[in-house]
């Protein structure tokens, strides 16, 4: 665990010292060595950063063998982003991670049960591990929780549903879900709302955001105009697991 806390004080800059990822991976990997599938996480993730993706992956297969979840998603996402592509290994380590609890590697299962990447397509099932993730923070399973209720993939269409997750991942920062969002909010005549949300996901890059939004603002007062754009101004997003 020093091990460990020392890697992460040289790879943030944190603790006093200066941010150092060729301190932090040997710190990580002396704390791997000695069976620590954090650290064993952690340098790989640096290493997968630096693109020796042979390296990130060995050190997550010796991770997720032990049964660490974190490894497990790592290394099931890996499997989908290296040549050459291993859907089945991927979700055979994301099932394995999701059961765990993990929300990024849920989210990650889910998408490959939606699109039927080494699993054959179950829209039930994807929408299952898209609301498990949902629950558990993950903000882009919140917007994409929210378009299986709206089109009724894999469940029943409730626009209740729908409307409440896009909520809850525009409250997060999500850009897409706020321009959603705030959409909405247009449609029923919550103009004052319905910029905050446009404008938010303006400034997240969201560009046909902007058109909405100055068509409204033409629609407002001078007054009410300065009061939306306080509102912005102050707005932080919910906590999340992202």
């Amino acid at each position: 665990m020093v091990l460990l806390r020392q890697g992460k004080q040289f790879k943030h800059g944190r603790g006093g010292v200066g941010r150092n990822l060729e301190k932090a991976l040997a710190s990580f990997l002396k704390g791997a060595a000695r069976g620590s599938t954090l650290a064993m996480v952690d340098a790989g993730l640096i290493y997968w950063e630096r693109g020796q993706k042979e390296e990130a992956i060995a050190l997550y297969q010796k991770a997720a063998a032990l049964g660490d979840a974190a490894g497990q998603c790592n290394l099931g996402i890996s499997y989908l982003n290296t040549q050459p592509l291993n859907h089945k290994e991927a979700v055979k380590w994301l099932h394995q991670a999701s059961v765990g609890g993990h929300v990024r590697a849920q989210y990650q299962l889910a998408l490959c049960l939606h699109q039927g990447l080494g699993v054959e397509q179950n829209l039930q099932e994807a929408v299952k591990w898209y609301l498990k993730a949902a629950e558990g923070g993950y903000v882009r399973a919140m917007y994409n929780a929210s378009l299986c209720y709206t089109f009724g993939e894999g469940l029943s269409h409730s626009r209740r549903q729908a409307r409440k997750w896009m909520k809850r991942a525009a409250d997060r920062g999500h850009g897409k879900a706020q321009f959603e969002h705030g959409l909405a909010l247009f449609s029923e005549g919550e103009l004052l709302k319905a910029i905050v949300y446009l404008e938010l996901a303006t400034r997240s890059g969201e560009t046909a955001a902007t058109h909405v939004k100055n068509a409204i603002l033409q629609q407002l007062s001078a007054t009410s105009r300065d009061l939306a754009l306080l509102l912005t101004d102050n707005w932080r997003a919910l906590p999340s697991s992202r």
